[in-house]
């Protein structure tokens, strides 16, 4: 991949036009007044559309609804935990998007959806009316993937796969653990958040064991065969950590090797896979993901769990008028990840904006990057580009790629910073 367009998609991220969201680029100019669009999930994909939706029709009035009155980001809660970064620095607060987009926040959770009024019910009492509703919960952890996980289990065995406390936590017990101690990380079946993330993370707790504790060792349970850019991390893990060699710093037991964790003794802090019980000192268990309550119960999935869509408008197949982006849509072949669901929620916008104001969009089009660090100065990279074609989404052929085996690490572990600090920008500046 070239240099050029390697400097496209990054900045591409922080663009102040709808680029590759579809073909309603202008804001509308529009007298008519009371159109209401409700967005659940203040995250890469609702912000991103609440933020768009304002700026395409300044006209149309845009409620945010969302738990927390923070969000802290799941893209570089690995550069924390290795520590690269802060907490603090990957966490935004939601008030320029009030003070300078004019976004409606209220700080609550959506408890029911009634389609047919087309009203949300919140936790606070109040019932928010909309002409369309964008639905972006992202994931939720399936409780009964792992024998003997629990929500109380993870104050002593953190999934931390959502950001805030529980990254603070497996910090916590990182920096604690004695030089020598064994670190365990499982890695659930696919589909999940951003498929690269578990191995980024091995990545950059090695890093710290290595320059901290280096009589200690890293284990990968992973209930997949394979995993994603598979030969640029081993490749890294190789030149970084020893990987494959004796006593090297990462070993990975992949699930043709019996690597799936289905079970957890938190007593003896062990995981259990069909090779045996494995125990260790710090251990990061990562169960399988569901889309949100909220979806589920709407009834906006499918036999796969997921919400299918109709990929023009990211308009649910289920219900009408209610629109799904983010890991909560089946998007296939897109990732979940948050570079993809902030394209998603672009194109959604401009559709949306088009429908209120009785105008046609046609022809979007998106983009995923995803940026992995191996320590804070190597890097890779994979990026492919959709279109929509046959009512479905496709990949264009010849428009992606990843970091070459001879590319320039160094170069990419400084895009990936600037990658995420263009991306949330974009989303919340």
């Amino acid at each position: 991949m070239s240099l050029s367009r390697r400097h496209f998609l990054t900045l591409l991220s922080a663009s102040t036009a709808l680029s590759l969201g579809g073909c309603v680029t202008e804001p509308v100019k529009a007298p008519y007044r009371g159109k209401k669009v409700v967005v659940i999930g203040g995250g890469f994909a609702g912000a991103t559309a609440a933020k768009y939706i304002k700026r395409l029709d300044p006209a149309t009035e845009v409620t945010l609804i969302e738990e927390q009155l923070s969000y802290t980001t799941g893209p570089a809660n690995n550069w924390v935990l290795g520590g690269l970064r802060s907490l603090h620095s990957i966490t935004f607060g939601y008030k320029t998007l009030q003070e300078k987009h004019g976004i409606q926040l209220v700080q609550s959770t959506a408890l029911k959806i009634d389609p047919v009024q087309k009203k949300v019910h919140l936790k606070n009492g109040v019932i928010l009316p909309y002409e369309r509703l964008i639905l972006a919960p992202g994931v939720e952890i399936r409780w009964d993937s792992i024998d003997g996980y629990t929500p109380q289990t993870t104050h002593t065995m953190p999934h931390a796969w959502k950001s805030g406390a529980q990254i603070s936590l497996l910090r916590g017990q990182l920096l604690d653990m004695e030089d020598g101690g064994t670190v365990i990380i499982s890695v659930p079946p696919m589909p999940y958040g951003c498929p690269p993330a578990p191995y980024e993370r091995a990545s950059l707790i090695a890093h710290y064991l290595q320059r901290f504790k280096p009589k200690s060792k890293l284990l990968i349970f992973d209930a997949q065969d394979n995993f994603a850019q598979q030969n640029l991390f081993i490749q890294g893990w190789k030149k970084l950590y020893g990987f494959g060699r004796e006593n090297a710093l990462i070993e990975r037991i992949g699930g043709d090797q019996g690597g799936e964790v289905t079970g957890v003794n938190p007593t003896q802090r062990s995981v259990i896979t069909d090779s045996g019980e494995h125990k260790g000192d710090v251990l990061n268990i990562i169960p399988a993901q569901q889309a949100g309550f909220i979806v589920r119960d709407t009834q906006l999935t499918d036999v796969t769990g997921w919400c299918p869509v109709n990929p023009l408008s990211w308009e649910s197949t289920e219900i009408p008028h209610i629109h799904v982006i983010g890991d909560a849509s089946l998007a296939t072949p897109m990732p979940k990840s948050a570079f993809a669901a902030n394209s998603q929620a672009k194109s959604c916008a401009a559709a949306i904006v088009a429908a209120l104001n009785q105008r046609v969009f046609d022809g979007p089009s998106w983009v995923n990057t995803c940026y992995s660090l191996l320590n804070p100065h190597y890097g890779i990279s994979t990026t492919m580009i959709y279109k929509y074609h046959g009512e479905q989404i496709a990949q264009i052929a010849g428009a992606g790629g990843q970091t070459p085996s001879d590319g320039n690490h160094q170069l990419e572990a400084v895009y990936a910073d600037s990658w995420y600090n263009n991306i949330t920008q974009d989303v919340f500046g």
